[in-house]
């Protein structure tokens, strides 16, 4: 489909038997590595990965966010251009990657959002208490940055590049929302793209499927919503947050790596 090195990220965590079923349907004429981010696991993730021919990384300490950045490092490493975060439990549909790079490989688009709440999502996917945190959080980042959302999902498309500029350093629940508050800070065009959102294949949900799991999703998503508000407050100039790429190679430096 393209000449541009695309690495899809996949952080994981006890998803042994989403991953069996998930792996083997990945467009592989589209996606140049497979980086699957065992962020923890007990059971044999890294094992069914690795069989499924995926690139397996590990993190020593576990959170969403670490996960995502260790596999964002990796891609860097391998030469990707483009970074695709996809989660492991088989709600992600691989039929959508194509539509979810098109605006980045047209140039249309920065950072590319899977919207999890059109027509085109399985009824009963996203449960009532994540449906109702993620419209509160998408209508706070709508108001306090200007970027119209509806959805805080974690299937997203961006360049390395650009995603390196944003200096990550939330490493929990809150990495999808710093990710769009940084974006929308450093004006990049963002675009959602309805996706064919299910049921997770197997297994049960660790944010969604508890209550103790989404209170805390919900903390660190609002908590880190609010705490760039209260930058852009205190500062002459909110407007950008860009940091050079070197974030990436050197975490240490952007503060990546301290415990969050």
């Amino acid at each position: 489909m393209t000449a541009q090195k695309v690495a899809l990220i996949i952080p994981a965590l006890n998803e042994e038997e989403a991953l069996r079923h998930l792996l083997p349907t990945l467009p592989h004429d589209t996606i140049s590595w497979q980086i699957v981010v065992d962020n923890g696991s007990t059971d044999r993730t890294a094992e069914v990965a690795r069989a499924a021919g995926a690139i397996v990384v590990q993190t020593a300490e576990c959170g969403y966010g670490r996960a995502c950045f260790r596999g964002l490092q990796e891609a860097c490493r391998l030469g990707a251009e483009i970074a695709l975060f996809m989660d492991g439990d088989g709600s992600d549909d691989p039929a959508d990657i194509p539509e979810m790079l098109a605006p980045i490989l047209s140039q249309q688009a920065d950072l590319v959002m899977g919207s999890r709440v059109s027509k085109r999502a399985e009824k009963g996917a996203i449960p009532p208490q994540a449906r109702l945190g993620n419209w509160l959080v998408s209508r706070m980042i709508t108001l306090l940055y200007g970027a119209t959302l509806h959805d805080i999902g974690s299937f997203r498309a961006i360049r390395c590049e650009q995603l390196a500029r944003l200096n990550m350093s939330e490493m929990t629940f809150g990495w999808p929302v710093e990710m769009l508050v940084k974006a929308a800070r450093a004006r990049y065009r963002i675009l959602e793209v309805p996706i064919h959102y299910r049921q997770r294949s197997h297994g049960h949900s660790k944010v969604a499927g508890t209550l103790v799991g989404s209170v805390k999703a919900a903390y660190y998503m609002l908590s880190t919503t609010l705490r760039y508000a209260s930058a852009i407050a205190g500062s002459s100039d909110g407007s950008k947050d860009n940091t050079s790429s070197s974030a990436i190679a050197s975490p240490s430096k952007s503060g990546l790596a301290r415990k969050i």
